[in-house]
């Protein structure tokens, strides 16, 4: 399964806190929802305030050599 990360900031009161994060997905819509739900949860926040600045897959070594 290929890994994406995805790279931002949210929004807590009084500042905006960059962050990024690997995520397991096979597709990058689905890397993005599982992003936004795994910021809201661990940092009690709402999507409205999660800004994505980036999201790209991320070659492994796996990948080149054509599996396992």
């Amino acid at each position: 399964m290929p890994v994406f990360k995805v790279k931002g900031a949210f929004r807590k009161p009084l500042r905006e806190i960059p962050f990024f994060i690997s995520v397991d997905a096979s597709k990058e819509k689905t890397a993005l929802e599982k992003a936004y739900s795994l910021i809201g949860s661990r940092h009690r926040v709402k999507r409205e305030n999660i800004k994505i600045l980036s999201l790209e897959e991320v070659k492994t070594e796996t990948d080149e050599r054509g599996g396992a």
